[in-house]
């Protein structure tokens, strides 16, 4: 398995013309994107019917919540030559995996946030790695948005998706773990990918918080936020109620279970058991971090990201059989963020590669090299 960048796609214009730009520039890869989603229903009973009727179930939510959605999404449609369903697949796909009770292949994540007065440059950096299936190391692509209606965004995601982790050239960076509990699939709600492009799309800190903390979703996650001007937040959602950590010395760090003392008190955490290393994994980054306080770079992000600490079961995950099915599970990519100068740096399956790619909100040569 021989990693290679994410291609950088730009778009801009109106919804449905952007969401055209995007599927004619990424293809191959939405192809794709979707065909893994639809093979993992299809191994777990999910039939092709039953996925029609529960996107149709979701059309008149996203119409509510954004109608612009629905347009780039079907023009994504248009430009890659595939049914509408195919992408709005890609753009519920957590929503759908939880129908097929596919908790036990949780999207891990390990993410972290260093404010002013613990970097070296008194600048935020914000990070993760994000853990899933191995595969989709062939279908991740960024994206550069470019707004007439608000700030640019700067967004990695899978293809076909509208948004996964990235930041905006208003300073708000963003980054999202897998969450679960027993309130989930209980009521409907917002696909996560929209709440994470609304909240990317935001031209103030809190209307960002707002979307993530107020919007009523189908399944737990956790999103944590950042600003360019010094600030950071974790919100962990559960489909009706949304619970706030703050950082702890100028440092923020989550995995995958709630920590919220409110949250467990109220709620019983689902995603524990099927992702039992995420009851180390934060506080190995935590630890690597907080021996740098007031001198962590972003290579020292970095270094606390490689962590392999009881690998395969680690920070950085190598390619490894998941719980179930016959799919192979790897952090498919790392990502390191400095909203204040608008970059991003990105590593596929880091475990194997240790290549960075810069991207950044202006396209500016100098940033887009690949750095080591």
């Amino acid at each position: 398995m021989q990693p290679t960048p994410f291609p950088l796609i730009e778009i801009d214009g109106p919804p449905r013309e952007r969401g055209r730009q995007y599927g004619e520039a990424a293809r191959a890869r939405i192809h794709r994107s979707a065909e893994i989603y639809l093979t993992a229903f299809e191994k777990q009973k999910l039939s092709r019917d039953r996925v029609h009727v529960l996107v149709e179930g979701m059309l008149p939510i996203i119409q509510r919540f954004e109608p612009a959605y629905l347009n780039e999404m079907r023009g994504i449609a248009e430009g890659a030559n595939c049914p509408f369903e195919h992408v709005a697949v890609v753009n519920a796909r957590t929503e759908l995996l939880a129908e097929a009770r596919r908790a036990d292949e949780p999207d891990g994540c390990t993410g972290a946030v260093v404010l002013p007065d613990a970097s070296a440059d008194r600048q935020v950096l914000h990070g993760q790695n994000w853990d899933w299936r191995a595969e989709c190391a062939e279908t991740g692509v960024v994206l550069r948005i470019r707004r007439d209606d608000g700030p640019d965004v700067l967004t990695f995601t899978e293809a076909g998706g509208l948004a996964r982790c990235g930041m905006n050239a208003a300073g708000i960076g963003l980054t999202a773990n897998f969450l679960g509990s027993d309130r989930d699939q209980k009521r409907p709600g917002v696909p996560l990918v929209l709440l994470r492009r609304r909240a990317l799309e935001s031209a103030h800190f809190a209307l960002a918080v707002q979307t993530i903390y107020a919007t009523p979703k189908t399944v737990s996650n956790n999103i944590m936020l950042s600003h360019a001007g010094g600030a950071a937040l974790d919100i962990e959602s559960a489909p009706d109620e949304s619970f706030v950590l703050q950082p702890q010395d100028g440092l923020l760090v989550h995995a995958n279970h709630f920590e919220s003392v409110a949250a467990l008190a109220k709620l019983r955490d689902t995603g524990l058991p099927s992702t039992p290393d995420s009851a180390y994994r934060a506080e190995r980054v935590r630890g690597v971090l907080a021996r740098r306080r007031g001198r962590i770079t972003a290579d020292d992000l970095k270094a606390a990201f490689f962590d392999n600490f009881a690998t395969p079961y680690s920070v950085c995950r190598p390619p490894r059989p998941a719980a179930v099915g016959d799919n192979l599970s790897a952090t498919v990519m790392m990502i390191v963020m400095k909203p204040a100068e608008g970059w991003m740096e990105i590593c596929p399956l880091p475990a194997l590669n240790r290549e960075f790619t810069q991207y950044a909100l202006e396209p500016r040569p100098a940033l887009a090299a690949a750095a080591d």
